[in-house]
């Protein structure tokens, strides 16, 4: 329990203050201690779908943060969270209605508080775009996992496999996920498809333009191993995560208004859920639970190649952020199983084999 605490003790602080937060919002906003506490339960509820939703998220994000030292760990965390949950929670939703209603900031902030459901009307009509860079990044961070000619731990071996092998063909995956927008776009309106096409190639960008300062970052610090520095740098995978991170919360932030199109609400309730993703994230890092479960990483991005076509899919299809959720925890729900499996296979066969014949 002590060890628990320890890893999500500043997650439970930052639950209670956004929690009384909301106490204050409500009865200021209300005066009524019915209408407090059910927007308060809106919150609790979101966050809680946030956590169970963004497993996968902790999972991939403790695959690179694993590389990483101490330190950037911890930015990871504190400065990250700024980024999380201010930027994507609040700021992002705001910019969009800003620059769809060509609104000033002090406009978009009044419309949001006082005219929500104008606020969630043109939010919910920017998903076109948002759905095509989401998804392109989400389906690159996937593509670029199993297209690697270095990659030993196959999990499904049949298809990653393969796709190892192939992988050096030049581009392959950047390749997929061109023809994937085009066919998608394919089924849109004319206006919609421009729309989708254009956030998809911005999205791809970002994904190689994130690559690239990681890659620059990692030569730089090579010469200074070389040279006899010490590093301890982690700037590019400190980037990397939190386009990562804001690549999962577009889906999130949409689908929040099912529940409410109260902006401050939204907030309060995604934010409780970032804070405890992150501090998920280092649990995971500093457990060794990735080493502990050999097919865990695996699941975790077949998850992330899932929600990326599913965010793509959605500007055709309205696709429900439940089924999303589930079928990314049955991936990493069967990994984790396999990677029991096979460490009980693994320890039998050592028992047997030092066990006198």
């Amino acid at each position: 329990m002590a060890t628990l605490l320890r890893f999500y003790k500043f997650s439970f602080i930052f639950t209670l203050i956004c929690l009384g937060l909301g106490v204050w919002y409500g009865w200021s906003s209300t005066g009524s201690v019915t209408a407090t506490a059910q927007l308060l339960w809106i919150i609790v509820v979101l966050s809680v779908l946030e956590i169970s939703l963004s497993f996968d998220n902790a999972v991939v994000n403790a695959s690179v943060l694993k590389d990483m030292s101490e330190v950037w760990q911890r930015r990871f965390l504190t400065w990250g969270i700024a980024f999380a949950v201010f930027g994507m929670r609040v700021v992002f939703p705001l910019a969009i209605v800003a620059i769809a209603a060509g609104l000033g900031p002090l406009e978009t902030i009044n419309l949001s508080l006082n005219d929500p459901e104008e606020y969630e009307r043109i939010v919910s009509g920017a998903h076109v775009g948002i759905a095509g860079f989401g998804g392109a990044f989400l389906a690159m961070v996937g593509l670029k996992f199993f297209f690697d000619a270095e990659k030993d731990v196959h999990w499904i071996g049949v298809i990653e496999r393969r796709l190892s092998s192939i992988s050096a063909l030049p581009a392959i995956e950047i390749a997929i996920l061109l023809l994937a927008l085009w066919g998608i776009a394919s089924m849109l309106p004319d206006a919609e498809a421009l729309v989708f096409l254009v956030a998809g190639i911005l999205g791809l960008v970002t994904f190689i333009a994130v690559e690239a300062i990681n890659t620059m970052l990692e030569l730089h610090e090579e010469k200074k191993r070389l040279a006899g520095a010490v590093v301890r740098s982690g700037l590019g995978g400190f980037l990397y995560l939190n386009v990562l991170d804001a690549s999962f919360s577009f889906d999130g932030v949409i689908g929040a208004f099912a529940l409410s199109n109260n902006m401050v609400v939204i907030a309060l309730g995604l934010s409780i859920g970032a804070m405890f993703v992150r501090s998920m994230t280092i649990h995971l890092v500093q457990k060794g639970t990735l080493a502990a479960y050999r097919f865990l990483e695996n699941g975790a991005f077949w998850a992330i190649i899932v929600l990326g076509a599913i965010m793509l899919l959605s500007a055709v299809w309205h696709i429900p952020e439940t089924i999303t959720g589930l079928i990314g925890a049955i991936l990493i729900g069967l990994s984790l199983w396999w990677s029991v499996r096979h460490n009980k296979r693994e320890a039998a066969a050592v028992a047997e084999a030092i066990t006198p014949g």
